[in-house]
Formats: C-alpha cells, structure tokens, sequence
C-alpha cells in the first residue's frame, strides 16, 4: 500500500485520470450491462458517470494532501467574492455563444431555432436545464478542477492544461455515453462523435482553466460549468447528425476564436510550450 501510494504522489494528475475514468465507465458498464448506451438509460447513466471525477477527486486530495488538501478545497469552493465581471463571462460565454450560432444557422433552416422558443413550457425547461447543470458541475468540477488544474497549471499554461490535458480527457471521459450503434459504421457518425468529445469540449474548458486562473474561485468555475449544461438542455434544439455537426462544428470555431483571443491578450505568464510538451510527469 505504501508503494502504491509513493507512485500515486508521483503521478498524482495521471492517477486521478486512471481513477475517474475506471469508476465512471465502469458504473456505466454495471448499471446498463453493456454498450453502447440505450437511449432511455442515458439520464440514470449520467448521474452514475458523476461519481468519476467527485470519488476520484476526493480520494486523491486525501491521499495526495489529506486535511489540508480539503481545507484548500473548501477554501476555492466557498469563495465568491470575485469582481462581477468573471460571474458575467462564467454564466453568459456559453448561453450567448450557443443562441448567436443557432440563430445565424436559423437564417438557413428552422431547424436551428433554440429551443426554449419553441417550448411550450419554458419556466419548466430552463429549472429542469439549471438543477442538471448544477448537479452535472458540482460532481465534475470537484475533480477537473478542484484537484487537475491547480497540480497541471503548476508545470503548464492556461492553453496546454486547458486545451489539451483536461480539455482531451474531459472530451474522452464522454465518450461512453456517446458512443451510438453506427458511431463506427460510415464517416459522418464518426465525425459526430469526434465532434462531440474532441471539437467543442477543449475549447470551452480553455476559458474555464483561464477564469480558474484569474479567480481561484472553484464557485465561479462550478458556475461557468453549469452555465454550459444548462445551455445544452435549454437552448439546443434536437437536431439531425447532419444538422448536428455543423452546429457542434460552428459552435467549436467559435470557442475556439474566442479562446484564441483570451489566450493573445489575458493569458498569465507561464512555462514555455515546447517544454511543457516534453514533460510527463503529471
């Protein structure tokens, strides 16, 4: 156990990885009993998908850190004195990106119409997309960012911890969930999926890393978080896999312009890239 634990302190980040993702796939793969996922189970799946990053992160703060490792976790969770601006970039990137996409794509085909305008219930749809969110946040951001990103952003910047380390892994962690029957069968389901994990996800966790960075407010990061889910159920329409790649596609260059922009003016000072790809340890 004491080797174990040496090898964990070690690779600290990678454990949490190797952790987060063998309880998440394997709750999926004991309540569903094989996959690809069924529709119908997607939702209970989900909830069981939460107890990856949460457990894993729990456990390796105590293992890595133990009570000061949670006192400094409770210290990033409760603090929400932050200037408003960051609250204002945390709950509106992702409603206002995702309604201005679909509304342009509107000017081509209805079917890109949000779809909270179309609702018959919208107070109902908007608490149902808000309580997901915040469920889906508090149990993920507990380890993304509660134990990852602090450990990364102390070797890597902004762009190589958010855009590619969590960014990837966050994408990959889905793809259990995503992975459909016809997922592999010809090239536009394929495309779907390497959309869906790989296009968008990187990007959005880049601006997540970066108000990490300028806040050190895992409240505003949990917010920022369910902001995005809460964007998925209340604003994205349910659209064709045609229809669906073009937006997840539109959707990603436009994260992807807007990082672009953070990372050129507001990126923090940080190691050199180049070194930071030669570096394993995590």
């Amino acid at each position: 156990m004491t080797k174990i634990k040496a090898i964990i302190k070690r690779r600290p980040v990678l454990a949490y990885f190797v952790l987060a993702f063998a309880i998440s796939w394997g709750a999926v793969l004991i309540f569903a009993g094989g996959v690809p996922v069924r529709e119908d189970q997607l939702e209970l799946l989900g909830v069981a998908m939460l107890l990856g990053p949460s457990v894993a992160g729990g456990v390796l703060i105590s293992l890595v850190s133990g009570r000061s490792g949670f006192r400094d976790l409770r210290a990033r969770l409760l603090k929400w004195r932050v200037n408003a601006r960051w609250y204002a970039v945390a709950l509106l990137t992702a409603p206002l990106s995702m309604a201005a996409v679909l509304l342009a794509l509107s000017l081509f085909s209805p079917d890109f119409f949000p779809a909270i305008l179309n609702a018959d219930d919208k107070l109902a749809l908007l608490l149902t997309g808000i309580a997901a969110g915040l469920v889906v946040s508090v149990f993920e951001e507990i380890g993304w960012t509660g134990f990852a990103v602090p450990r990364l952003r102390d070797r890597y910047s902004v762009l190589v911890t958010g855009g590619i380390i969590v960014g990837f892994a966050w994408g990959a962690w889905h793809f259990i969930l995503f992975w459909e029957n016809d997922s592999f069968s010809s090239a536009l389901p394929f495309a779907l999926l390497l959309a869906r994990l790989f296009s968008c996800l990187p990007f959005y966790r880049v601006l997540m890393v970066w108000v990490y960075e300028r806040t050190e407010s895992l409240f505003v990061v949990i917010l920022m978080h369910a902001s995005f889910v809460t964007s998925l159920v209340v604003i994205e329409p349910s659209l064709t896999d045609p229809d669906l790649l073009i937006y997840i596609l539109a959707r990603a260059v436009v994260w992807g312009v807007i990082a672009a922009v953070v990372m050129a003016k507001w990126q923090a000072p940080s190691h050199n890239m180049a070194l930071a790809f030669k570096e394993t340890n995590l």
